[in-house]
């Protein structure tokens, strides 16, 4: 089987360093394992793109020397296999519309909370929308011992989440008809048959809800790698939203250098002056950090 890995950035700005681990990580994992390395732009969700983002990372990415295997591919361009998918889960009856406001279901995320039960939506629109007009469409997760979804991070460990009492019924396609990024990425996935996924912690927490999605649409599970994520100084993920700023793309190596420390690469104290002494460094590293052994496919 041939690996094949990816980077997925959302165009919400330039690439920052916090972004730039995750893909460093990603890039180094497929090249350690002799791959191949995708990107996807993550421009789903309309409201938060900022148009001329993702050319600007995709050349960031070039300028950095990590090279996509195959044209990225493009969220925005693939609403149709979205609504697929959602057709399947519909007729398999797994998915429901959902007629619940914001303000409902923090409402009622309260009252449980103040009852000290569970804290996941607690399924209002399952067996109707009760009058009210159909806002979103939700995924049905099982309850009991099937909604405990296990599975072995190469990098965290064992992780286990119980969808039943942590995260309830989860959304498709939201009030406002953007798809969700669990339904979106699952697809996306599949499509290009991605067989390792390697990115940042803050995701972990999605991963096993994209398994039991997985499963519903009948599509095979990757191995799972979650990085730590960069903070800054107050201990916040660093982000666009944060002010995260933009990587200096005349000053690649350096930023690299940096990004290869934070994910703990042991690579001495050589200043590297061309980027391929450093990505065959630190593609090295990285396989003894991961106790990858290097494949050729």
């Amino acid at each position: 089987m041939t690996y094949r890995g990816r980077f997925a950035p959302s165009p919400t700005g330039p690439l920052h360093f916090g972004s730039l681990v995750s893909a460093l990580a990603s890039w180094l994992d497929a090249r350690a394992r002799g791959g191949e390395w995708l990107v996807r732009v993550e421009d789903i969700d309309r409201p938060r793109t900022v148009p001329g983002a993702a050319e600007d990372i995709l050349s960031t990415l070039e300028r950095f020397g990590m090279h996509a295997d195959e044209p990225p591919v493009w969220q925005s361009h693939r609403t149709a296999r979205y609504q697929e998918a959602l057709e399947q889960l519909k007729v398999a009856g797994l998915a429901y519309p959902c007629g619940c406001t914001r303000r409902e279901i923090a409402d009622s995320l309260l009252h449980a909370h103040m009852r000290n039960t569970t804290l996941a939506y607690p399924g209002t629109c399952r067996d109707g929308l009760h009058g009210k007009p159909a806002r979103a469409w939700r995924l049905r997760v099982p309850d009991g011992d099937p909604a405990v979804i296990t599975f072995e991070d190469r990098w965290q460990g064992e992780q286990t989440q119980n969808l039943a009492t942590e995260v309830g019924d989860f959304v498709l396609r939201r009030a406002d008809d953007q798809w969700a990024y669990q339904l979106a990425v699952v697809v996306d996935d599949a499509d290009a048959n991605i067989t390792h996924i390697v990115r940042g912690a803050d995701l972990m927490d999605s991963t096993a809800r994209q398994i039991y999605l997985q499963r519903c649409l009948g599509v095979p599970t990757p191995v799972y790698l979650h990085v730590p994520v960069v903070t800054n100084d107050l201990g916040e993920k660093l982000s666009k939203q944060n002010g995260a700023t933009a990587l200096d793309n005349n000053k690649p190596l350096e930023a690299l250098s940096a990004a290869a420390r934070h994910l703990g690469l042991e690579m001495g104290a050589h200043e590297y002056t061309t980027l391929e002494g450093f990505y065959a460094a630190a593609t090295a590293a990285w396989a003894k950090r991961t106790g990858t052994q290097a494949q050729r496919n």
